[in-house]
């Protein structure tokens, strides 16, 4: 992967803060704009429709985050290249040329949409690529950035784990303002995702819809987002593992069509900060029984 060496960034970046202030993690996987050349040069869309699935700044929003004692996590590969929140074969047998491992799943609700691990569409639908893909290629991008990244977050969520005794990973994502269907409401300044009360401690989604609502944003819960692979995979509250998505408007932060910073940038990021420390201020025994590691 050239693209990621010398000048360019690394696949992704974790800011670790000298000493935590908690054991809250905050994730920003879709947020990546380092497009590999020959990404671009196999794409039948332009740049500009690749970008729309990114979840755009939404890493500069919590970048400050760990100047105050949170570890941060950041994707700079886009989205559309390899999807980190997805499981890692969640592959479409028709977007490649050979045979993919039995392992794969190519039967999933996400893959059929063409949003699997090496996505077939953009957000908004357009199909991405001229051709088929050699299932090399696919394999390639698991193994070299895909792994990488949850190996280092699994660790992540170990220390958190093994010093405070319970994890929390905030996984940060940005929704378009509208859906693709004239048919769906307008769509709320926040949606929190805790996989229907499965993926984290109730207290968790409560403070978050408590403390934005308070700050003058619309919150919804589940719908239409629950929280993706991310959410799920490492959220097990009985463990003392909790996971929980933040989806915010990208109209409360951005122009989206501009795909340019809006008025209220500085001001949501201020938020994120009064959101993290109204998490850290919550008591961890709060957070309910749980079974320790070593069960």
């Amino acid at each position: 992967m050239t693209q990621f060496d010398g000048d360019q960034p690394p696949p992704f970046e974790i800011a670790e803060p000298a000493t935590w202030r908690s054991p809250i993690i905050f994730n920003s996987p879709h947020s990546g704009s380092v497009y590999p050349e020959q990404f671009l040069a196999a794409s039948r869309i332009d740049l500009a429709s690749l970008r729309r699935s990114e979840d755009s700044f939404m890493d500069e929003l919590i970048d400050g985050l760990a100047d105050a004692g949170f570890p941060v996590v950041r994707v700079n590969f886009p989205r559309s290249y390899v999807d980190v929140n997805r499981e890692p074969y969640e592959l479409d047998p028709r977007m490649f040329t050979g045979r993919l491992p039995s392992f794969a799943n190519t039967r999933s609700m996400r893959v059929a949409g063409g949003l699997g691990t090496i996505p077939r569409v953009v957000g908004d639908g357009q199909e991405i690529y001229r051709e088929r893909l050699s299932v090399d290629d696919a394999l390639g991008r698991i193994e070299l950035l895909y792994k990488p990244y949850h190996r280092a977050l699994r660790r992540l969520i170990h220390k958190a784990h093994q010093t405070f005794g319970t994890a929390i990973v905030v996984d940060c994502h940005s929704m378009p303002s509208t859906g693709i269907s004239h048919d769906e409401p307008r769509r709320p300044d926040i949606v929190i995702g805790d996989r229907y009360d499965t993926s984290c401690a109730p207290l968790l989604p409560n403070v978050i819809e408590d403390v934005m609502s308070g700050l003058g944003y619309s919150v919804a819960r589940n719908k239409p987002y629950a929280g993706g692979f991310i959410t799920e995979h490492y959220g097990n509250p009985a463990s003392g593992l909790h996971a929980v998505q933040f989806e915010l408007n990208r109209a409360v932060y951005m122009d989206e069509r501009r795909r340019e910073r809006g008025p209220r940038f500085r001001q949501v990021a201020a938020d994120f900060m009064t959101l993290a420390d109204a998490l850290a201020a919550i008591p961890l025994g709060d957070l309910g029984t749980f079974r320790s590691a070593a069960e």
